[in-house]
């Protein structure tokens, strides 16, 4: 099993190939147009702001390498919400794969922000990407911006509101939450987005 990390100086790029050389996978650290256009699945991590992370992917020409990359592909974190149409935060215009605005989570006397810690995740459609996963199981989450609800949904956690835990469009999966460091069931996800047929 090969996949590629997207380097761009916005990720938990070590932490994340530590996560899959310990599930067996050979891993490659790509950020140039070719590379990416040449993966066999390729993973977007992300940690930071979202204005800054894209204007990294623009400065390095990967925007529409990764908009046209069509094998399988994980945003993880930050990397999850690179995938909608824009941000609350920094006003940034996103990679547009997914429809939807990305907004801050608004703070509350019990639900401090960021949302930081390990919260349950509820499936709402099954797919290849959560199989194993059953509801109940814990993530572990860091980010003070969520993605919208919607069709794209397949799993979510509760922080006040619907918190869009797992989502997909088409070839493009997403974790807001950090499966690298969720134990078992964030394992659980990596080997199964390993196995997905490229």
């Amino acid at each position: 099993m090969t996949v590629s990390i997207l380097s761009y100086g916005a990720g938990n790029v070590a932490s994340v190939r530590f996560a899959l050389e310990r599930l067996g996978a050979t891993v490659q650290i790509v950020d140039t147009p070719d590379a990416v256009a040449d993966a066999d699945r390729l993973i977007l991590p992300g940690v930071g702001a979202a204005g800054y992370a894209m204007s990294r992917l623009r400065d390095l020409n990967l925007t529409d390498a990764i908009r046209a990359f069509p094998r399988p592909l994980l945003g993880v974190c930050l990397g999850q919400q690179l995938l909608f149409t824009d941000s609350d935060e920094d006003a940034a215009p996103l990679l547009g794969l997914i429809p939807g605005r990305v907004r801050r989570i608004e703070p509350a006397l019990d639900r401090p922000v960021p949302h930081m810690g390990w919260s349950r995740l509820s499936r709402d459609r099954d797919d290849p990407l959560l199989e194993g996963v059953t509801d109940g199981e814990y993530a572990y989450f860091v980010h003070g911006y969520a993605c919208p609800d919607g069709p794209a949904t397949l799993a979510h956690a509760d922080y006040g509101d619907r918190i869009p835990a797992v989502v997909r469009a088409a070839n493009r999966w997403g974790c807001q939450f950090h499966p690298e460091r969720s134990a078992a069931t964030g394992a659980r996800i990596l080997r199964n987005f390993l196995e997905l047929p490229a």
